[in-house]
């Protein structure tokens, strides 16, 4: 069984330099052992998702401009976290404001290719099926 994901939660993208805490917003008016539980919809760029410092990406526009003028030495550059569809898969056995409730093992992917993981959900009471 899986932990229920809440703010504070902490999330790496495997193209970040630095690890980055999860924001959920009182929205859905569910806790989960205290802080506000997180539900698949709740992956909004800067909004639930604070940048993961320096990105590494060569798919993400900055870096690969700042590599090209480097004359090819990978540059990071900072990171600007850039998700477009919802975590997945959840767990669609527990809903939570009509969607699946966010357990840590779902993953929520970048458009500049990185693969954002839940490394520590912000709560240890709560599980999920």
């Amino acid at each position: 069984m899986g932990m229920q994901v809440v703010a504070g939660a902490v999330l790496q993208c495997s193209f970040g330099a630095a690890p980055s805490a999860f924001s959920v917003l009182p929205a859905n008016r569910t806790n989960a052992g205290g802080p506000p539980a997180a539900n698949i919809m709740d992956y909004a760029p800067l909004v639930n998702i604070a940048p993961f410092g320096m990105c590494s990406s060569l798919a993400n526009p900055t870096v690969a401009s700042a590599t090209a003028a480097a004359l090819g030495v990978l540059t990071p550059m900072p990171c600007i976290p850039n998700t477009v569809a919802p975590w997945s898969p959840g767990a669609p056995t527990v809903m939570i404001a009509n969607m699946p409730a966010l357990d840590d093992s779902s993953v929520c992917m970048c458009a500049w290719a990185g693969v954002i993981k839940i490394t520590m959900a912000g709560q240890v009471t709560v599980q999920i099926p």
